[in-house]
């Protein structure tokens, strides 16, 4: 589904941002790296103009990872006392991989380079980071988020939420690049939402950018780690099981999962009629774009109230989805009323691609960490647990934390999010002690007994 020129939508309000989020955007930071040409050509999403470097060229490099442009990224907030920027340096880069077809895509990101030294041993690690669910219009890119954190624009409401952890790994003089997906701020496709092989590339291939990037602290040595929450918790598990054949080269000291999508049969089942509805049109909208033949699934069994849901989450953020489509239940969508998983489960192309797209089926290169809330109705806890149990059949290293809070309310999102805060700390530690060389403690035997 190729993206139009120019796209608009009409709100009357703008989603209230509670104080959670607003201080979580607000960590943010300004730096400079050098420009390269971009067409001069523009795409609005929502009210909102998106730079012409998001344009891909019509022609692409050859291999995974080559850089196809940067220029200098100011990012969004400084502090008094501190030399330049804080806490580092940021470049905007657009670069070639390869989507889930076997065809080239130009993704685009941002690397940072940290002002703090790394203290440990040998050379400045990388982490790549996979954001978690930011939307599906262009304007709602983590790399926008580093510029602007906070974005009322426009028709469309985005929080940059994962500026925290940048800055905590920045903060600990560890090198971030940041992946937009594949689709999600390049203006040539739409965002292919949770898709397992899209995400695990542009993740990977976003760590061969940064290598390639002049002017980094980073040497061939540099170890390397996944990072990611919900959306990006899917694409740093899927990253670290296709490492090996897509990434050999990339010496992966290990990878963060937090709450990651491994199952989306049952993931949708978990957004359906909750405060994050509107992900089901992303999931539904992401699915389509790699696999055409679902188009006629679309057809038979979505009615023009979904077709119309689908064609204006398609340019949505969060903020947006939330106001415009929170609790909405996929049964309005559907010609007979039956709901999504329903009607999915009694498809079997839908079903198969479901399946080819489930994580677990493949050893992850290097240790990992599998974080996932108890009570998250939103991102199963169950689909996840299994997945560190399929990894632990496997063979791999894995260290399995349950995150136990109180209910903080059904379907309202609480129950997903408040995990991300409450483990980041423990997240990047463990992540950062693998970047030191520690080695990892599997704890696979204790999973059977653990919620």
């Amino acid at each position: 589904m190729a993206r139009h020129a120019v796209r608009r939508r009409t709100r009357k309000q703008v989603l209230p941002i509670t104080g959670t989020l607003i201080a979580t955007a607000l960590l943010a930071v300004a730096s400079t790296a050098p420009a390269q040409a971009a067409p001069d050509q523009r795409v609005t999403s929502r009210g909102v103009v998106i730079p012409a470097f998001y344009t891909p060229p019509k022609k692409l490099p050859k291999k995974n990872g080559t850089l196809i442009r940067t220029e200098r990224l100011p990012l969004a907030v400084t502090l008094s006392g501190v030399d330049g920027p804080l806490p580092g340096r940021a470049t905007r880069l657009m670069y070639k991989s390869t989507d889930a077809n076997g065809k080239p895509v130009a993704v685009t990101g941002a690397y940072l380079e940290p002002t703090k030294a790394w203290r440990g041993k040998g050379p400045r690690p990388l982490v790549a980071l996979g954001a978690g669910t930011m939307g599906q219009g262009d304007q709602c890119a983590p790399s926008f988020a580093l510029e602007k954190p906070i974005l009322v624009e426009g028709e469309t409401m985005s929080v940059g939420y994962e500026d925290v952890a940048v800055y905590r790994l920045l903060s600990q003089g560890v090198a971030v690049v940041v992946t937009d997906y594949v689709g999600l701020g390049a203006t040539d496709r739409l965002h292919t939402y949770a898709e397992r092989f899209d995400q695990a590339h542009a993740l990977l291939d976003a760590v061969r950018a940064a290598f390639r990037l002049p002017r980094t602290s980073l040497t061939a040595k540099s170890p390397v780690g996944l990072y990611g929450y919900s959306q990006g918790g899917g694409a740093s598990a899927a990253a670290a099981e296709l490492k090996a054949r897509y990434a050999p080269e990339i010496r992966l000291a290990g990878t963060y999962a937090g709450a990651p999508p491994a199952d989306l049969a049952k993931v949708i089942r978990g957004i359906d009629g909750s405060a994050l509805a509107g992900a089901l049109g992303w999931s539904i909208n992401g699915l389509v774009q790699n696999n055409p033949e679902l188009r006629r699934f679309v057809n038979e069994h979505v009615n023009a109230k979904g077709k119309a849901a689908l064609k204006d989450l398609s340019t949505m953020c969060v903020g947006d989805a939330i106001f415009g489509y929170a609790f909405a239940r996929s049964g309005q969508w559907t010609k007979d009323g039956r709901s999504l998983s329903a009607i999915i489960a009694a498809t079997p192309a839908v079903r198969k691609v479901l399946a080819r797209e489930r994580l677990g089926s493949l050893r992850p290169s290097g240790p990992v960490r599998v974080a996932t809330g108890v009570l998250d109705d939103i991102v199963p806890h169950g689909q996840a647990r299994r997945l560190a149990a399929d990894w632990c059949a496997r063979g791999a290293k894995v260290t399995y934390q349950p995150v136990n809070l109180p209910n903080l309310g059904d379907k309202l999102l609480t129950n997903h999010f408040a995990p991300l805060l409450t483990d980041q700390s423990a997240a990047i530690s463990w992540l950062t002690d693998r970047l030191h060389g520690k080695p990892a403690r599997s704890n696979c035997a204790a999973v059977p007994k653990r919620p």
